[in-house]
């Protein structure tokens, strides 16, 4: 499965309820990551390894449960940055990811040792150990992605969406062979410009996907034509000139057989089939850990009639 954090670490969780774990690989987004106060911060990443150790705050939907917040508060105190939130839980994964990659151990080995030490049987994958960043260029300048998410609340409509590093980026010990020897690829309801497209940018990774052999379903992130939460649809409508299942899929071309949308998005489902892609219409809305088995268990029946 590709996948950002959010929703698609709650889709991950899901998945793991409905087959073995064991038979699961997670290939995350790093897009995202950044250096915080000297810490090498990985978001969707920390968002995959905390949902399936059950360790996720569920109503603020990010970082950890019976999260406290005094070493923030004291960073504050002495003038600090403070601006992207680090939870006194949360800072003991930075620290220890920090430690490793400054003694020279990539990012991969460093995820795989954590993923071991909270007892995670699926396999959790950056998708490169290179550093690849995403940037957003706005009509009020250029971002990197955690400033215009976090600090500017992405307000900034978005003109385009890049990543630097891309050009030496390579996929991380284990991506291609997942890729190769695998029954099913999922693409996760992720941001399909800031969660997905980062992972599809490594041009190998995206190549392994257009020669798959097998089956590849996406799911969406849109109910109603509209983000459960994120700027995903706002998206769509600037980059993609709107926010419907079949401009989703459009995002997708070439890589996906099967869209797996909402009952609010049915009447879409004509639009996407005519781009080649079988639409799967069932509740999206991962309210619940059973809401969240039965998605990821719609996805998995889409394989049949893909």
């Amino acid at each position: 499965m590709l996948s950002g954090g959010g929703g698609g670490a709650r889709f991950l969780r899901g998945l793991v309820d409905a087959v073995d774990p064991a038979n699961v690989t997670a290939i995350v987004n790093v897009g995202d990551d950044l250096d915080v106060l000297g810490l090498s911060v990985s978001p969707d990443l920390d968002s995959v390894l905390y949902a399936l150790a059950g360790l996720s705050d569920e109503e603020r939907g990010w970082g950890r449960a019976a999260e406290t917040w005094h070493a923030l508060e004291a960073v504050e105190t002495l003038g600090g940055e403070a601006w992207f939130r680090l939870g006194d839980r949360d800072l003991g994964v930075h620290l220890v990811r920090t430690q490793a990659l400054r003694a020279g151990d990539p990012l991969s080995t460093v995820t795989a040792r954590l993923a071991a030490a909270l007892g995670l049987e699926a396999t959790i994958l950056p998708a490169t150990d290179e550093p690849l960043r995403t940037w957003l260029d706005t009509p009020n300048g250029s971002f990197d992605f955690q400033h215009w998410f976090v600090a500017r609340a992405h307000r900034d409509p978005v003109d385009r969406v890049r990543f630097e590093g891309v050009a030496d980026a390579q996929p991380a010990p284990g991506v291609l062979e997942a890729l190769h020897d695998v029954e099913l690829i999922l693409i996760a309801p992720s941001n399909p410009f800031v969660s997905i497209g980062p992972i599809l940018a490594v041009e190998r990774i995206r190549s392994a996907l257009e020669r798959r052999r097998v089956p590849c379903v996406a799911v969406s992130p849109l109910i109603g034509g509209e983000a459960v939460k994120g700027p995903a649809a706002a998206m769509l409508g600037r980059l993609e000139g709107g926010a419907t299942a079949a401009h989703l899929a459009q995002c997708y071309a070439g890589l996906i057989d099967a869209l797996v949308i909402d009952e609010a998005d049915a009447d879409d489902d004509h639009a996407v089939a005519e781009l080649g892609v079988r639409p799967i219409v069932t509740q999206t809305l991962m309210r619940d850990a059973g809401a969240r088995r039965k998605l990821a268990e719609a996805a998995l029946d889409a394989v049949a009639l893909a």
